[in-house]
């Protein structure tokens, strides 16, 4: 029993709701009125699943082969392969069955869907190799594999996706990406263990990461301003009015990082309350506009977008 429990930690489950990325297509490129929104719906799950597995198998394979430097975290240590519970062996195996899995069922979706996700699994097996000791590189192989979770989404449904959406994504990602070396430094630097368990630290300093974390922080707020602000988007015209939501939840993040409060963006997350609540309004406001849109529009102010080619809604 403590070997299963241990193996299915393995998979970090709280981890994939980092795969909401995928959903990201089915929700800003799918009228719910559409003939074939259940159908959509239903594919776009099924890709959810599957990144759901290869994400799995890409940690079980880090934990693997990390497991020696993960002993060394104060807080890693405790993870399946790093404290013993679970054995390299079993590790690899757990590893390489969900590849196969997920990478079979990926063939049952849209070819290039199919393409797509095997290149997320090529790409993570590469920064486990070796991406993850190339300093920068590190974060930017990271903000790629999120940009590929919203094009195999896309690519699921089979709808076309925004460039601002994609562009977005890889900005808000390497944002994430360098507040959690920001804070695994500051953390690790103090016990001077920081360069043994990874070692592009080595090459970071607080003060650089501060200012990426700035720059890749404005980024991407610009960018997502810059995708409701494009007219010919099928979401609604009414989403730029979810932008403080979205302000708040870049400089929230941003402040218990740099405070060393969270370890993380998953932490930040799921244990952050201000940061949750906001996520979750920001999540259920956008639902609404894009499920009411019709009936909201006439009674919010009348906006112009460069590009808009829509009909303005006016009330009655």
């Amino acid at each position: 029993m403590r070997t299963l429990i241990a193996s299915i930690q393995l998979l970090r489950p709280a981890q994939w709701v980092k795969n909401v990325f995928v959903l990201a297509a089915l929700v800003f490129g799918v009228k719910p009125t559409s003939p074939n929104a259940l159908e959509a719906l239903w594919a776009a799950l099924e890709a959810f699943g599957i990144f759901c597995m290869l994400s799995s198998s890409v940690y079980a394979f880090n934990d693997l082969m990390d497991y020696r430097e993960d002993a060394l975290h104060p807080t890693k240590r405790n993870r399946p392969v790093a404290s013993g519970a679970v054995s390299p062996m079993l590790a690899g195996v757990i590893a390489i069955g969900l590849a196969s899995l997920g990478s079979f069922a990926a063939l049952q979706l849209p070819r290039g869907f199919a393409l797509t996700a095997v290149s997320y699994l090529v790409l993570n097996l590469f920064y486990s190799l070796a991406g993850k000791r190339m300093v920068l590189l590190d974060v930017i192989i990271i903000a790629i594999g999120f940009v590929l979770r919203a094009l195999a989404g896309a690519q699921a449904i089979q709808v076309p996706v925004s460039a601002w959406l994609v562009v977005c994504t890889f900005t808000l990602c390497l944002f994430l990406g360098f507040g959690k070396r920001r804070c695994e430094l500051a953390v690790l630097e103090a016990g001077g263990t920081a360069t043994k368990h990874r070692a592009t630290l080595s090459s970071y300093t607080l003060e650089i990461l501060t200012q990426l974390l700035s720059v890749s922080g404005a980024m991407a707020v610009i960018t997502f301003l810059l995708y409701t602000l494009d007219g010919s988007n099928p979401t609604p015209r009414t989403l730029v009015f979810t932008t403080p939501l979205v302000f708040f939840a870049i400089f929230r993040y941003a402040l218990v990082i740099t405070r060393g409060q969270r370890t993380g963006p998953t932490d930040v997350l799921i244990r952050d309350r201000p940061f949750l609540v906001v996520a979750v309004v920001w999540a259920m406001l956008t639902v609404g506009l894009i499920l009411f849109d019709k009936q909201i529009s006439p009674y919010l102010p009348n906006l112009r977008y460069p590009g808009d080619t829509r009909q303005a809604v006016t009330a009655e």
